[in-house]
C-alpha cells in the first residue's frame, strides 16, 4: 500500500520517513518530493508497504502526530490526475 505523507517540514528526509514509519511494520520505499528548480522539499512524500495491514494501522497511528515540529497527514495515495504541463 502506499501512503501520502503531508505538511513535512521541508527538511524532513526519506530516511526519518523510514524509520517513523518502520516502527509500524516493513517500509519498501519512502520517498520526500523534491522541487526540481530549487531542490528544496515540496512539503509532502510518499512511503510504500507491502503489508496492507500494517499499512492502514501506520495511517491510523501517525495521521495528526508531530515530526519535526509539524502536525503530518497521513493517507492512502490516489493516483495522479493526468494534467496539462505549463
Amino acid at each position: 500500500m502506499r501512503l501520502y505523507v503531508g505538511n513535512l517540514a521541508y527538511s524532513s528526509t526519506k530516511e526519518q520517513l523510514a524509520e517513523v514509519f518502520g516502527h509500524h511494520g516493513e517500509v519498501t520505499d519512502a520517498f520526500v518530493v523534491m522541487d526540481r528548480d530549487t531542490g528544496r522539499s515540496k512539503g509532502f512524500g510518499f512511503v510504500e508497504m507491502p503489508n496492507d495491514n500494517e499499512a492502514q494501522e501506520a495511517m491510523r497511528e501517525l495521521d495528526g502526530t508531530m515530526l519535526e515540529g509539524r502536525s503530518i497527514r497521513v493517507n492512502e495515495a490516489t493516483p495522479q490526475e493526468n494534467r496539462p504541463r505549463r
